[in-house]
């Protein structure tokens, strides 16, 4: 599942359409049918409906953890250079989901490099003649997949408007470049996330068995947070709304049809289980998945099928209404909308 192995962690989102591009053809018509649904569908109405838009239904209840977009940075760093975490802050509170989608999708389906994609992103959003100005070299850590190599620049771009001799450098998964970050030898400053991020130092500081401390709510995981990066010599800035999670997609079709926009109002519509979940081998297993849509939304499924963790199968198998709905991303370039 990407290069943050996970099947963890979305923040409410509003529907948002999935364009096909690079998923293949739509399949026909579909294989639902019927009136229009609403509240107590069942049987064909909640059968799969192909497509070539997917929408991404709100996760109303905050099923999965609140994986947002997260400045990290050294402390060492931090305290020696007293703008650093402001101009980080100024990413945070200008970046959005949508834009987040719209930048993967620019690098991804465009073309674009990520370098070109991050500065017209702050030239357009970032106000530099606002930013606190620093001084000194800053390394920026970027992972070795489209969103992490984007936002690194983003955030290298917003330190040098601030005055500072920022550069990005490429680094491995978060086992190597979170202890460079920590030491502050080679990186000071990495775009995180803040559930994933949260846990891994939870588990870090006190066990591989702790007790979950991340959450829905991005506030609330900042607290449970900040004394974890104390302890390990980082410190965090402001979350942006701008979210990477785990999400969950059927066909503009299927929604229009059944009337949902919500994961509670597909319960409603279709709780005689007979939808079709698709997504990653361990979904049945993983409480972010299955399990947890059965839990928290009380939705039950007549079949399961194994395709990849928020892919071009998945994808796939939505538009051609072999599926019901599906894992996706929910920052995927495929996102924006055409």
């Amino acid at each position: 599942m990407r290069k943050r192995s996970r099947i963890v962690p979305p923040l409410a989102l509003a529907a948002v359409l999935l364009t096909a591009t690079a998923c293949g053809e739509s399949g026909s018509s579909g294989t639902g049918g019927g009136e229009t649904g609403g509240a107590n569908a069942s049987g064909d109405a909640c059968a799969p409906v192909a497509g070539d838009q997917l929408v991404v239904l709100e996760d109303d209840r905050q099923l999965q953890n609140a994986d947002n977009v997260v400045p990290a940075v050294n402390t060492a760093a931090a305290s020696a250079n007293p703008a650093l975490l402001p101009a980080m802050n100024a990413v945070s509170e200008a970046l959005t989901t949508d834009q987040l989608i719209e930048l993967n999708a620019a690098v991804d389906i465009d073309r674009q490099s990520a370098e070109d994609v991050a500065a017209a992103w702050v030239q357009d959003n970032v106000d530099a003649a606002a930013l606190e100005q620093g001084s000194g070299a800053i390394a920026v850590g970027g992972a070795n997949f489209t969103e992490s190599t984007v936002l690194a620049n983003v955030y290298a771009d917003v330190l040098t408007a601030a005055g500072f001799d920022a550069s990005v450098r490429e680094v491995g998964n978060r086992e190597l470049y979170l202890p460079a970050l920590i030491s502050g030898s080679e990186i000071q400053v990495f775009p995180e996330y803040l559930s994933t991020v949260t846990e891994f130092l939870n588990r870090q500081v006190n066990g591989a068995d702790a007790e979950p401390v991340a959450s829905g709510d991005p506030q609330e995981t900042v607290s449970a947070l900040q004394p974890l990066a104390e302890q390990v010599g980082l410190v965090f800035g402001e979350p942006s709304q701008a979210a990477d999670q785990n999400a969950f997609a059927v066909t503009r079709e299927f929604a229009d049809q059944l009337g949902v926009s919500t994961l509670s109002e597909l319960a409603d519509a279709c709780g005689d289980g007979s939808l079709v979940l698709g997504g990653p081998a361990e979904c049945p297993e993983r409480p972010f998945c299955q399990p947890g849509l059965e839990e928290t939304y009380g939705l039950t499924f007549a079949e399961f099928r194994d395709f990849d963790a928020g892919g071009p199968l998945t994808k796939a198998a939505l538009q051609q209404g072999e599926v019901s709905i599906g894992l996706v991303f929910s920052s995927d370039g495929a996102l924006a909308q055409g």
